[in-house]
């Protein structure tokens, strides 16, 4: 038998042990979630440090230019002339700078032509220098003057109309002229089209591997303000 004085000791000593036990297991969780906090922070810090460090720089916002206007005062244009795998595309009609004379007709674009032709009057055929030339007439644009040329001639071709079953010979002289911002020189066949709507006519041996025809566009380019002069000079 346990004296009862012994027993309550016991107990209180129990008591008093428990509630030790309750006290450290209350600290240690405040540890714990102090640690746990301290933990989260410092990995959100870490973190941030390293987004921080490989982020890429945001690029500044491209300056907007200003754009320039036709018509703007001190600007010049040197010339438009759309391009496809690198040939001018043309409209049906286009603006034709002659070299030479200077002078701008509105041209035909026709690929179902062989050559190209000029309207030429007064065609006279001479000798220079044992070679034969050419002296004809162009029509100066919205006037009723003319120009004299004088040409080499290239050669002769037979043309036959399709209008009708008659032949016509013609002289081939080669002219300098633009089209947009091309440059370029060519064979044209001289001959009265006066009674046709345009003064030249474009056609095949210009447009092969040179131009491209879109036939719902006219005037599909510009030429520059600036005019260049015939590269060997005209003969008067």
């Amino acid at each position: 038998m346990v004296p009862k004085q012994d027993l309550d000791a016991l107990n209180t000593s129990v008591i008093n042990q428990g509630e030790q036990v309750v006290r450290l297991e209350n600290r240690t969780d405040e540890n714990f979630q102090a640690l746990t906090r301290l933990n989260e922070e410092s990995t959100k810090t870490i973190l941030d440090a390293i987004t921080e460090q490989v982020e890429k720089p945001a690029c500044p916002p491209t300056p907007k230019q200003q754009a320039c206007t036709a018509g703007q005062s001190g600007s010049k244009s040197d010339g438009r002339a759309d391009r496809l795998k690198g040939k001018v595309v043309v409209g049906e009609l286009e603006k034709f700078y002659l070299a030479g004379p200077g002078l701008i007709y509105d041209a035909r674009i026709d690929s179902g032509a062989e050559t190209s032709s000029l309207d030429a009057r007064n065609i006279t055929r001479f000798e220079r220098d044992g070679n034969n030339w050419v002296r004809f007439d162009v029509p100066v644009p919205d006037s009723e003057d003319m120009v004299t040329l004088e040409r080499e001639i290239s050669r002769r071709v037979r043309i036959i109309q399709s209008s009708t079953d008659e032949s016509e010979r013609r002289v081939v002289v080669e002219l300098q002229f633009m089209i947009g911002n091309h440059r370029q020189q060519a064979e044209f066949t001289l001959t009265n089209r006066e009674h046709l709507s345009h003064t030249v006519l474009v056609g095949r041996n210009i447009l092969r591997d040179v131009m491209l025809i879109d036939v719902g566009k006219e005037f599909a380019t510009e030429l520059p303000d600036k005019l260049p002069a015939e590269e060997n000079g005209d003969q008067p």
